[in-house]
């Protein structure tokens, strides 16, 4: 598996941090930047991992900014992409179980390295559970369509 993530200024430590324990996991990461905390804007390191994940170049994302609410939207422009903004682990297995997120994005100024660690856990170990959830993640795409 190969994740793409990607965050603003406010988030680097967070994500060599998320970094790190994904590949401790054995994820090979693809890291689309900032390495920087000179400040930078969100929506070009969210439309990075969105067009990473929307491309087949990486099979999931993670998003990292200060409050995971903007990178979130860039990265939700991208087609193929369902971005979930989450502060703690249930709503992320959720959101995979249940809306098939592609894109996992917290906020660095929300939550600790600790919490973020295991809500991207979480959303790793969770599956998307297709069945009665198919119609409503196909009238996503049907809107994206649009």
């Amino acid at each position: 598996m190969k994740i793409a993530i990607g965050n603003d200024h406010a988030a680097v430590e967070m994500k060599l941090a998320i970094k790190a324990h994904l590949e401790g996991r054995g994820i090979e990461v693809a890291d689309m930047g900032t390495g920087s905390s000179e400040s930078c804007d969100y929506p070009v390191y969210g439309e990075r991992v969105g067009r990473a994940v929307a491309s087949g170049e990486a099979d999931l994302g993670i998003a990292i900014c200060g409050t995971g609410v903007g990178i979130s939207m860039a990265a939700n422009k991208v087609k193929g992409i369902r971005a979930c903004v989450c502060s703690e682990p249930c709503t992320a297995r959720l959101s995979r179980m249940h809306n098939n997120s592609n894109v996992l994005a917290f906020g660095a100024r929300i939550i600790g390295v600790e919490m973020a660690k295991m809500i991207t856990d979480a959303w790793l170990d969770a599956e998307y559970e297709g069945g009665r959830h198919q119609r409503r993640v196909d009238q996503l795409t049907e809107i994206e369509n649009r």
